[in-house]
């Protein structure tokens, strides 16, 4: 618990600092290089490739950010976003947060596991509800730079989530997402999956 607060506290610090406003309009100018994997209304084609659209705008900027700033590793964005300014980054952001995410199916047999985990957690191993910072309705917390799930690729979301279980990705707010995710087993990671799929 205490560090889902610290996570907030330090989330909220680092949004408060000075962005440049985005504009979708100029986004959408930007994005071509995009939508190759992301699709160019940032609804990947590619399970593997996450969807973009509806997407929290600061949580957008933060992983573009980090991305540019190796802070974190996508190999197959190796160089993209290199003569790109803040300012482009900031629309690119703004553009696809503005998009609507098409919401996926989830498989039925995972269906009740993963809303189990999404809402309750697991107590007994110490995994907060996914809840606390995606909300029940899987839209996150833009003002904190916590992301949106809802309708989010299954098999990007679980390998996310074995990437930050191994410490591949680690450029969560005071690590929380590496310590939720090393508690869970794979059935684990694959149910609640499947649940934000289709979440909306």
């Amino acid at each position: 618990m205490n560090k889902i607060l610290i996570s907030l506290l330090v989330s909220l610090g680092i949004t408060g600092v000075a962005h440049a406003a985005g504009d979708a309009a100029a986004g959408q100018q930007k994005v071509a290089v995009c939508a190759a994997c992301h699709g160019a209304d940032g609804n990947s084609p590619a399970p593997n490739f996450p969807k973009l659209a509806g997407q929290n705008e600061n949580y957008l900027l933060k992983q573009l950010n980090d991305i540019k700033g190796g802070a974190r590793t996508v190999v197959e964005m190796t160089g993209m976003l290199d003569a790109m300014s803040e300012q482009d980054l900031a629309d690119i952001a703004a553009y696809f947060a503005s998009q609507n995410v098409q919401i996926g199916q989830a498989a039925a047999d995972q269906v009740a596991a993963g809303q189990e985990i999404y809402r309750a957690g697991i107590a007994d191993k110490g995994v907060a509800a996914c809840t606390a910072c995606h909300s029940p309705n899987g839209k996150g917390n833009n003002a904190a730079g916590f992301p949106s799930l809802s309708g989010q690729h299954a098999t990007y979301v679980e390998s996310s989530l074995n990437k930050f279980a191994s410490g591949e990705r680690n450029n969560d707010p005071s690590g929380m997402m590496q310590d939720i995710a090393v508690k869970l087993n794979e059935e684990e990671m694959k149910a609640v999956s499947q649940y934000v799929q289709g979440l909306h």
